[in-house]
Order: structure tokens, then sequence, then C-alpha cells
């Protein structure tokens, strides 16, 4: 399993910021080989949001998506204080 983690600071509420994730889910198919999307509320005021995908090549093909940029660009980054941080690599069961 493939994916990113990012790390930001939010503008809004966790509520709010939940809200744009369920929005990007609405309405739409998920992306092949998608697999789950969690958000941490960090006691710090972050939150830390793990996309994992079935491999790296589904989280490239979403990453390269026009359409993804684009959500990203007017429903997400609006929402975070900054540049926020991602991680991106293999994720492995312990």
């Amino acid at each position: 399993m493939y994916g990113t983690v990012m790390i930001a600071r939010p503008t809004v509420s966790i509520d709010q910021f939940r809200a744009i994730g369920e929005r990007w889910q609405q309405g739409r198919t998920p992306p092949p080989g998608y697999v789950d999307t969690q958000v941490m509320a960090a006691d710090d005021g972050r939150v830390v949001m793990a996309v994992r995908f079935a491999s790296k090549e589904a989280y490239q093909a979403l990453a390269a998506d026009p359409r993804q940029a684009e959500w990203y660009r007017t429903e997400l980054a609006p929402a975070l204080d900054g540049e926020p941080e991602w991680i991106d690599g293999h994720w492995q069961s312990l």
C-alpha cells in the first residue's frame, strides 16, 4: 500500500476541515486504487491527514489529475495556514 501524509495548521475548525474531505468524496466514484483517508486533530491545533492507495501508481495518477489539483487549489488550500508538509511512502503493517 502507498500513500501520503499531510501535516498542516488549518484555518478552519476540524469539523469544517472534515466537511471539505466529505465534499471531495460526495458525488464521485473513488479514484482507482483509493483505499481510505484518516484525519487526526492534533492536540497542538494541527491536522494530520493520511491518504492510502493500493499502489504508488494509483496515488501518482490521482496526484497528476488536473481535477485533483483544482480541488486542492480551490477547496483545501484556502483552509490551511500556509503550505503543508507532505510525506509520501509505502505503508507497512506492524
